[in-house]
């Protein structure tokens, strides 16, 4: 019987190495779920669509084709022909998919994507939302967090390998912002899922971190 781990947390809180991880230990398929809002955010900006008009996002995402399929052992997908990866990650997108993902339009089609998924076989899902809303009964639930600081770190340190040169105060703020606009959203704020194990990973190595959901899911 297949399962699906469900993976949660703020920005830069660990969730996609952690979620690999755990993954590659377990021979699930590893799914990012902030993929298909930066999908829906990258085709706007590709078309020149204000990404603060609601009804003009809606409107291209019902113009746009969308496929999904496993790829080296991960969910992926293409829009319109095209499979968006690199591009996903481009600064024009991060600073803009949290105005999308605020869009409940928006969001539907992302959870009955992602809940989808599941006839693809066991699933390691990480985001925002999954265990309170995409997968609430999963009985494996985690949230991941870290102190700010140490959140702003890491994700400098991955801009700065990803040949960014944004300045650490920059990111700080950054974060801050999308913190708020995540836990302050109408639809599906960001929360620790009821049941949820959360693992504060500020002082934990990643190694730590996938062998204790490893470990977790194992045990059951």
């Amino acid at each position: 019987m297949s399962k699906t781990i469900a993976i949660d947390g703020p920005s830069a809180s660990g969730k996609s190495s952690v979620s690999k991880g755990v993954a590659a230990e377990l021979g699930f398929i590893y799914v990012d779920s902030g993929a298909l809002y930066r999908g829906v955010t990258w085709q706007a900006v590709r078309k020149g669509v204000d990404v603060t008009n609601a009804e003009a996002v809606v409107n291209l995402l019902h113009d746009s084709d969308w496929d999904f399929f496993i790829q080296d052992g991960a969910s992926t997908f293409s829009i319109d022909g095209d499979v968006p990866v690199q591009e996903l990650r481009e600064k024009e997108v991060r600073e803009n998919v949290a105005h999308v993902a605020v869009i409940p339009e928006i969001r539907k089609f992302v959870v009955e994507s992602l809940q989808s998924l599941e006839h693809f076989g066991s699933l390691v899902m990480e985001g925002r939302d999954i265990g309170t809303v995409v997968f609430p009964d999963s009985p494996y639930k985690f949230y991941l967090d870290a102190d700010p600081e140490e959140r702003a770190m890491r994700r400098y340190r991955e801009l700065v390998a990803a040949g960014e040169s944004e300045k650490a105060e920059e990111v700080m703020e950054s974060l801050k912002k999308r913190d708020k606009i995540d836990s302050t959203r109408k639809v599906d704020p960001l929360t620790v899922a009821p049941g949820a194990q959360v693992i504060d990973s500020t002082s934990m190595s990643l190694e730590e971190v996938i062998q204790t959901v490893v470990n977790f899911v194992r045990a059951d």
